[in-house]
């Protein structure tokens, strides 16, 4: 914050440089010692008064916060940054060259920008602190099926973890559970259509009830059976005016401007899951392979981009980015071409808290 320390240093500098300068105009000594003590009383003056007056004050705190906002946007840009290492594993089958025979591992990168911002892979325990008492949705297909799993698994032990992995992977079926003791709860909403999360949206807001944490995503289903980037464009526009009715009307939210700041009023964290790279010709069906193609894959892309619905554009979810993870990972990380092993899912979670550490401002 810039408190009476900052300004007494500023007030010294000019103190001491600005005579300099004038003893350059030749100007006689007693002319000098007079400036130099008027303009130290005034700037003295000025640095115990500036509480006192409310434009000043305001503009004192108004720079403050666009400098820790800054920081905190300066370090979402670089929650991606993850480097990944792919190797192959001790009792790797050459005559089985698929994923399993792999062993992947990811951390955060070493540039300095990402250095700075501290980002952690958070331990059960830090999990558990962060989202106790919360209610997180997990809201769209079986690419939101596998974060709320990856979720889980940093919240329970494996035994836990085996009894609940066949109900959680019941097809097309929603699955909940409450952690008794954190008191979180996690609801998986299977929606696999845009027009499923817009619904979802309703409800909560016609319940007044409304979640923590949102984490959604859908496309693939829409890609498949639409195979039509316009009309996915339509109900994304339709989802962000319900999703920017549970947000309250602050200066902070425009209609076009992005989400900055806080609010007054307690509002959801909200996240958008991508959809993952494609890999057409490890697709496990020939309709799959014939509609979900690269061009296909890039105009649900662009759509989504104009949507206005990710933070990136002016919305209000900032985007899991699952196509540059599951890229980047590669295609020793996939079985089929469009589900990704776990440890991607894992990395998009902890995006996901790093995000929510920094939103609430805090530290681990």
């Amino acid at each position: 914050m810039l408190g009476g320390v900052q300004l007494g240093i500023l007030a010294a500098c000019i103190v001491l440089f600005v005579p300099m300068g004038m003893a350059g105009w030749h100007l006689s000594r007693n002319k000098m010692l007079f400036f130099s003590g008027a303009l130290f009383i005034t700037l003295a003056i000025g640095v115990h008064l500036t509480p006192y007056i409310p434009s000043v004050s305001d503009f004192v705190t108004t720079v403050s916060s666009v400098v820790v906002f800054d920081s905190r946007a300066s370090c979402v840009s670089q929650l991606h940054e993850i480097v990944w290492e792919v190797r192959q594993s001790d009792g790797f089958n050459p005559l089985s060259n698929n994923s399993v025979n792999y062993e992947k591992s990811w951390k955060w990168g070493k540039s300095a920008p990402v250095i700075a911002c501290d980002f952690q892979k958070l331990a059960p325990m830090d999990v558990a602190d962060l989202l106790n008492g919360s209610w997180v949705v997990v809201a769209g297909d079986s690419q939101a099926r596998l974060m709320a799993l990856s979720l889980l698994d940093l919240t329970l032990d494996s035994l836990r973890m085996e009894a609940i992995r066949g109900d959680l992977f019941k097809r097309h079926s929603n699955y909940q559970i409450l952690i008794s003791e954190t008191g979180m709860k996690l609801d998986f909403i299977w929606a696999p259509y845009t027009s499923n999360l817009t619904d979802l949206m309703g409800e909560f807001k016609q319940n007044r009830s409304y979640p923590d944490v949102i984490i959604m995503g859908s496309g693939l289903w829409h890609m498949l059976h639409f195979t039509n980037s316009s009309d996915f464009g339509l109900s994304l526009e339709s989802l962000r005016s319900s999703v920017v009715s549970l947000i309250p009307l602050t200066p902070e939210l425009g209609s076009e401007g992005p989400l900055t700041g806080s609010v007054s009023i307690r509002t959801p964290h909200l996240f958008w899951i991508g959809m993952p790279t494609l890999i057409n010709s490890m697709l496990n069906t020939e309709e799959k392979r014939k509609k979900m193609t690269d061009a296909m894959r890039a105009a649900y892309d662009e759509t989504l981009r104009e949507s206005k619905l990710l933070r990136s554009s002016g919305g209000p979810l900032l985007l899991l980015d699952i196509e540059t993870l599951s890229w980047n990972c590669g295609v020793r990380c996939t079985v089929d071409g469009m589900h990704y092993d776990g440890v991607v899912y894992e990395a998009a979670i902890h995006i996901m808290l790093n995000a929510l550490l920094i939103e609430s401002h805090q530290k681990l």
